[in-house]
């Protein structure tokens, strides 16, 4: 026996009072399992949590609920008669008469009469078309699904599960999709629905959850009006893990029909196209992402053998080659240290397998644009960043790609446009480090600046946001200022050889040539045991204001196809050099000469 919540009464527990999961108690309750999850996190609503059960991480008993709810109303009738506990006064200061209570009472009533008889009317005269009259879905973002299988170890699936609506949904020219890495930061949140939305900017929300409970699973889903909070549509798929790739499509489809969105023919072809893919396989893929969120090399390279072991179990699932181009592309940048002659190969191997089993991947054509860039095949990279968007118009980092390939041609302003375009669907990543680095490309160095430290207002110790806020100070004649933003981005980068480079440039322009030398001597014992890419020594000796040999590290970076001399046309740096025959060369080899 167990004193109920209100304290009024004792409440008996009995094995027909037990509810055995969140759907349950929702459905005793009248409500969306999201809203009483919300209830038991913020009002203490008494849920208890299974110790061992796999599948039920939660249950309540329903007396324990009545006393809850009842409680709940008793302390909302308290605050509404200490609201109304002053009796009202006359004008000569006595209480109001009788008379006067009675005439209160009927305009109460009046008042009653008055309602009901608008809500009749409203009842009456509702129509599809007066329903149609709430503002139209034109923006959504899927929230993190949770997990609630009462096991930790299988977040990665909650989190493939967003992913994969994310991506579906994502497809539709007519709907705009918030980025999974925006909607990210709102797992776990305390945050309201309307706080979410306005920070989106967004008309909808997704909100789900996930058990698993062996080679099943379960899926719930709604969808919430952001401005009100209004739950308007609801579901729940109970699926085995096999079916999952036509669970998501489902899901994804039942979003679009409810949110009345127009889908073309082949959107609708994207959004049901779907595969039988094996639990084993698809749980190696899931982990996989899993590892690559952890942005450090260990994450990466521990994706990198959850993909190729999906590869081995099944050497047809186009996703998981995707999977491993993206984490060999992330291995081959500036901060990881990767060579880019042992990278490229492999990423371009994998993208074009991906895009072999399933041509539609747009993820795959965004990392073959990204490799025909960094060759320096202009048109084909154009070519695949346009296919990448025509397939996922929603996808961030595909347009972020298309703003480099724009800058590289000497476009910045159509750069900037589309910099801007990847904002709006990734709000809440460091996309001004894009635009930044764009506006520093541009000339114009207040501007950069003033972004960069936008960015680093929220991310303090983002690494590019420092670095290209180093580059931005020291062409803004601000080399003093540049140094101590270097020297952090140095200590976070683990001495990055990239930033190095950058940082040497400021000690040179602020006077401090000696410590410059001495940076540099750093950059060549290093070149002896370990990769130093060739960008960092061009940016040195350019820094130092040795331009012979600048044009000895050019020529180096050129046979190495550094990602520096994508920018030749535009980038400041190059200003000094631009009208020697060498430099202007260099630019025709490259295939950027007008």
């Amino acid at each position: 026996m167990a004193e109920s919540v209100s304290g009024t009464q004792p409440s008996v527990r009995t094995p027909e009072d037990r509810l055995d999961s969140w759907k349950e108690i929702a459905a005793y309750l009248s409500r969306d399992v999201t809203t009483v999850q919300r209830w038991e996190k913020r009002e203490g609503m008494p849920v208890h949590r299974h110790q061992h059960d796999r599948i039920g991480s939660v249950y309540a008993f329903s007396s324990e609920l009545d006393a809850w709810v009842q409680s709940r109303r008793l302390r909302l009738e308290e605050e509404e008669k200490e609201a109304t506990a002053e009796t009202p006064v006359d004008a000569k200061g006595d209480h109001a008469s009788g008379r006067t209570s009675r005439t209160a009472r009927w305009l109460v009533l009046g008042g009653v009469v008055v309602l009901a008889l608008l809500a009749l009317t409203f009842l009456m005269t509702r129509s599809p078309r007066t329903a149609a009259t709430q503002p139209k879905i034109t923006s959504l973002a899927v929230l993190p699904f949770k997990n609630l299988s009462g096991d930790p170890t299988q977040e990665y699936l909650a989190d493939g599960m967003t992913e994969a609506i994310i991506g579906r949904l994502s497809s539709i020219h007519d709907l705009r999709v918030i980025s999974r890495t925006s909607a990210m930061h709102f797992k776990d949140t305390q945050l309201s629905v309307p706080e979410i939305a306005r920070a989106l900017q967004v008309d909808a929300l997704v909100e789900g959850s996930v058990i698993r409970d062996g080679s099943r699973i379960r899926v719930t889903a709604q969808l919430i009006r952001g401005a009100t909070d209004a739950h308007f549509w609801s579901e729940t798929y109970d699926r085995e893990l096999r079916g999952a790739l036509a669970l998501q499509s489902e899901v994804a489809q039942s979003i679009a029909r409810k949110v009345e969105v127009t889908v073309t023919g082949q959107e609708h072809s994207r959004l049901t196209a779907v595969r039988s893919v094996s639990p084993e396989v698809y749980e190696s893929y899931l982990k996989g992402v899993f590892a690559l969120d952890k942005n450090n090399k260990a994450g990466l390279e521990e994706g990198i053998g959850r993909f190729e072991e999906a590869i081995r179990r099944d050497p047809t699932f186009a996703p998981a080659y995707v999977g491993l181009a993206a984490a060999d592309t992330e291995l081959s940048t500036v901060f990881m240290g990767g060579r880019p002659a042992e990278f490229r190969p492999k990423v371009e191997i994998a993208a074009r397998k991906a895009l072999e089993l399933d041509p539609e991947l747009a993820e795959a054509h965004v990392l073959l644009a990204n490799i025909e860039k960094n060759q320096w095949q202009w048109a084909e990279a154009e070519a695949e960043f346009r296919r990448a968007l025509d397939l996922n118009p929603n996808d961030a980092v595909a347009q972020n790609g298309f703003a480099d390939w724009l800058l590289s041609q000497g476009r910045p302003e159509e750069a900037l446009a589309w910099a801007r375009r990847a904002r709006e669907h990734d709000p809440l990543a460091v996309s001004g480090v894009k635009i930044g680095w764009i506006l520093f490309q541009s000339h114009r160095y207040e501007e950069a600046i003033h972004e960069l430290r936008s960015v680093l207002a929220v991310f303090p110790d983002h690494t590019g946001a420092l670095w290209f806020l180093g580059f931005a100070l020291i062409a803004n004649g601000q080399a003093e200022e540049a140094i101590p933003v270097l020297e952090k981005a140095l200590s976070v980068s683990d001495r990055s050889a990239g930033v190095m480079g950058i940082l040497i440039r400021a000690y040179a322009h602020a006077g401090r040539r000696a410590d410059a030398l001495r940076l540099l001597e750093e950059l060549k014992r290093r070149q002896k045991t370990s990769y130093v890419p060739t960008a960092a020594f061009v940016n040195a000796y350019l820094g130092l204001d040795d331009k012979e040999q600048a044009f000895v590290w050019f020529e180096k970076a050129y046979q190495e196809k550094s990602n520096i001399l994508q920018f030749l046309k535009v980038h400041p740096f190059f200003d000094p050099v631009r009208k020697d025959p060498r430099f202007v060369d260099l630019v025709r080899r490259v295939g950027l000469a007008q």
